[in-house]
Order: C-alpha cells, then structure tokens, then sequence
C-alpha cells in the first residue's frame, strides 16, 4: 500500500548537534549513513555522551559532511558555529568553547561508517515523522510555528491520507522505500530535548507538555533497518503486514 514519500531525509553528523537536510543518502544497518557517527563524551559521566539534555547550545551548532559518503572512510565533518564560525568537528578551540559554556570536560569519539553503536543513536536504527502529525502537534500546542527539527527525525514523510497519528497503525508492518526495507517497531517517547527552539537554543517546556498531555508523550516513530540500500527526497513510501 502506497502511504505517501520523503519529504525531508535528516542525518546528525555529530550527536546532538544541528542536522543536515540531505537529497539522498545510503541506509546502513544502524540507520542513515553517518547518524551519530562523531560525538562528544562526557568525561563527568564515564560512558554517556554530552547532549542537548545537559547543554541545549549544542543544538545551535550545525553540522555537515563535507564531501561524498564514503563506505572506508568519512568525509571531513565541519560545524558551523553560532557566530557562523566554520571549523572541523574535532577542532581543539571548538571543543575548548564547548566546554566553556557547558562547564563539562570533553573528548572527541568517532565511529566507523559500517557500524555506529546503539549507545550513540539511543534507541532504534531511524526515527520517523508524518507532515499531518506535525500539523496536527502544532495546531494542539497553538503557536504560529513548529519547527520538525525540535523532534530530530531521519525521516519526514508526506502522507497520501491526511490523517494525524495515522503511524500508530503501522507496528509490526515494514517499510518499503525503493530496495531499502524498515521494520516500524514502536513509539517515540520524548524527553526535553523538544522543548529546546533548534535555531535560538532557548527551552519552552510547553511543547512537552502537550505532547505528554495529548500524545501520552510520543511522537514520532521507530523503525529498524531490515534491508540496506539508497533512498532520496521525494521517494514513494510503501507500507507491507
């Protein structure tokens, strides 16, 4: 069953940092190619990652890849800072400005583009927004402007059938977007990170609120990746029992 196509594909090269908007990309099995794969961990919580959660900033830093996706190797990863700023994701007075702001001491990890561990992704392989349920979420919460990235999705699709929420229905079934294949496997619940504005870094819990008063917190959904391959904006998405 035809259920709509991309209308935005959204990779984080670095966690918690701004995303890039891109045409097309290779899925992995962990999810879109380089999601997560550049982080920062957080020296005072031995094995966690800095975050939006403990420095909202992060979400004014915008990274991208510099260069086509290589399967051997990354191309070079640049962030563009809130004073736009242009430097590579392990530059040392980035980091050092980094940990100014955020009172935390840091250390750059990269990962391999063949494998980027759960711990860094969080949940499952690609997160998943439907255009009527962002729609929808905006109209329940009653500002003039809700921004998709508040939500870091992989995936923003636009839906044949102009139902909200429509995606609770799809558990258990699998995607299909050209040759690539996705299992929708279960909510998205959602922390404070949506409450956080990705352009001004300013929080206004609001949001979550009504997303915990009229969602019981979830929003979006998870899905993990069945079978790899190449997807691009604007492609047809096919849902299967």
């Amino acid at each position: 069953m035809l259920i709509g196509h991309i209308r935005e594909i959204v990779r984080y090269p670095v966690k918690s940092f701004h995303g890039e908007s891109v045409n097309k990309t290779n899925v992995m099995n962990y999810g879109l190619y380089g999601d997560r794969s550049h982080a920062y961990l957080d020296e005072s919580r031995p094995g966690k990652y800095l975050t939006i959660t403990q420095f909202p900033e992060m979400v004014r830093f915008k990274a991208e890849f510099m260069g086509e996706e290589n399967k051997d190797k990354y191309p070079p990863v640049r962030i563009t800072a809130p004073d736009g700023k242009q430097v590579p994701w392990d530059n040392e007075q980035l980091i050092k400005e980094i940990e100014g702001h955020s009172s935390t001491k840091i250390t750059p990890v990269q990962y391999s583009p063949i494998h980027v561990p759960e711990g860094a992704i969080e949940e499952e392989n690609i997160l998943v927004v439907t255009d009527t349920s962002l729609k929808k979420m905006k109209e329940l919460w009653g500002k003039e402007k809700l921004d998709f990235q508040r939500f870091r999705p992989n995936l923003v699709l636009s839906l044949v059938k102009e139902e909200p929420f429509l995606e609770d229905q799809w558990f258990g079934k699998t995607m299909k977007i050209g040759n690539v294949e996705l299992k929708v496997k279960r909510h998205c619940e959602r922390c404070m990170i949506i409450t956080v504005d990705p352009e001004s870094g300013e929080r206004d819990p609001s949001l979550h609120k009504k997303v915990i008063s009229k969602r019981n917190n979830h929003f979006g959904v998870y899905c993990s990746v069945l079978k790899t391959g190449e997807i691009a904006s604007g492609d047809k998405v096919y849902l299967f029992e």
